[in-house]
């Protein structure tokens, strides 16, 4: 569906402001959407795949670990498909308010696609480079988004995501390949000039807040230099009627399942052209280290 098409469907949650900002900005922020329930929920299921996370010395399929990690200091950069590790990750997707927002966003058929449980440790958790979705997974169209959950407040100091106001409409993007011809799964320092990084608007919020982000949107998020670890619940859900045409990196046991309305029988299909990544059949790790691996390289 275009957004003009989604505009004439009424609201579920969001007001008609909040989808136009949407649509010409590329992103949301919505504080405190999430009641204390959900909140404690989530944080406990977090809190048990830390603790699982201690048991494993090296990073494998579903955690992705610092360099220093250690059974009494577990430092994680990700749990990979939460919502197949954890029933309240999943029962989030299904159950709360978050996917009746994206219907008012995408239309009133969503679809699942997968599910990232990021970290910013404190004291130096990692930066993640000025990057876009799509390139990861390209879909038929760009009805492609990401919500990302703040389990605690966040402000400045943990390393919030920040976005670039408006990336979304540029087409085309910079590359995410670099000049030798390897994917680095983030824009090349020649070509951010034609970026207005420097108008990044950076998304604080407390805790049961959420973030929005277009998959064609430029972002990226600093350092975590803090005393407290900032973990980053991360859902990327589309319309019905846009298909994936590439590897899912990660797959996900719950990929293209209707979260809500039915399974349209057509693919929309979007003229503008995606770059598609590399093969990720041969293996797929996680944002942090490839772009570590590129940079190194």
């Amino acid at each position: 569906m275009t957004p003009e098409q989604i505009l004439e469907i009424p609201p579920r949650i969001l007001t008609r402001q909040q989808r136009e900002f949407f649509f010409a900005n590329g992103y949301l922020l919505l504080e405190r959407v999430l009641d204390e329930e959900w909140i404690a929920r989530l944080r406990a299921a977090t809190d048990e795949m830390i603790e699982r996370s201690r048991a494993v010395s090296k990073s494998d399929s579903v955690f992705d670990l610092e360099p220093d990690h250690t059974r009494d200091h577990p430092r994680l950069r990700r749990v990979t498909n939460p919502a197949q590790q954890h029933p309240a990750f999943w029962a989030y997707c299904n159950d709360s308010p978050m996917p009746d927002i994206v219907a008012d966003l995408v239309g009133p058929d969503v679809k699942f696609h997968h599910s990232k449980l990021n970290f910013k440790w404190k004291h130096g958790g990692e930066e993640v480079k000025w990057h876009y979705d799509i390139g990861f997974f390209p879909h038929t169209n760009y009805s492609v988004l990401t919500v990302g959950t703040y389990l605690y407040d966040c402000g400045m100091e943990q390393g919030p995501l920040g976005v670039i106001p408006g990336s979304h409409l540029i087409d085309p993007l910079p590359t995410q390949y670099s000049d030798s011809g390897e994917w680095a799964g983030y824009i090349q320092d020649r070509d951010l000039a034609q970026l207005a990084t420097d108008k990044a608007v950076y998304l604080t919020g407390p805790a049961g807040s959420l973030t929005i982000h277009h998959c064609k949107t430029v972002h990226g998020s600093k350092r975590n230099e803090s005393k407290v670890s900032r973990p980053l619940l991360l859902n990327t859900l589309t319309s019905g009627d846009a298909f994936p045409y590439t590897v899912n990196p990660i797959y996900p046991e719950h990929d293209q399942q209707m979260l809500r309305g039915k399974r349209p029988r057509f693919a929309h299909i979007d003229p503008r052209a995606c770059e598609v990544p590399p093969d990720w059949s041969k293996g797929y790790t996680s944002i942090f280290a490839l772009q570590q691996e590129a940079a190194a390289r």
